[in-house]
């Protein structure tokens, strides 16, 4: 009776040492909804479309761009592609919930760009 009390102990114990402690849950995935006519754009494009971005990440080879407008923000990923960079991503800030950028934003953006030019 002792050793199988012992026994199960131990396994209890095991068993506890194998479940992950503190599990974050992941971020849940970005909403779809690329706008298509920027999506894969170099950077060279995007600083002619929509002029030098307010402020710049840059995580190694990978680059954060962020536009702000009066009412909107947009953030441009872009990644390698060749030898250059292109967007791979874009988000506004807001947006609705079953889109990721929002496209009066990026317009709001692109005309405003226009008029500075």
């Amino acid at each position: 009776m002792k050793l199988r009390a012992l026994t199960l102990l131990f396994l209890c114990g095991l068993a506890a040492c194998s479940a992950p402690a503190n599990q974050v849950p992941l971020p849940s995935a970005p909403p779809v909804g690329e706008p298509g006519n920027i999506t894969g754009m170099d950077a060279s494009r995007i600083r002619v479309a929509f002029g030098a971005p307010q402020f710049v990440r840059k995580d190694g080879q990978i680059e954060m761009w962020r536009y702000d407008g009066v009412n909107c923000k947009a953030f441009f990923f872009l990644y390698p592609n060749g030898t250059s960079l292109a967007v791979k991503h874009v988000e506004t800030l807001p947006h609705a919930a079953n889109e990721a950028a929002d496209s009066n934003c990026l317009q709001g953006l692109l005309s405003r760009a226009k008029a500075v030019s």
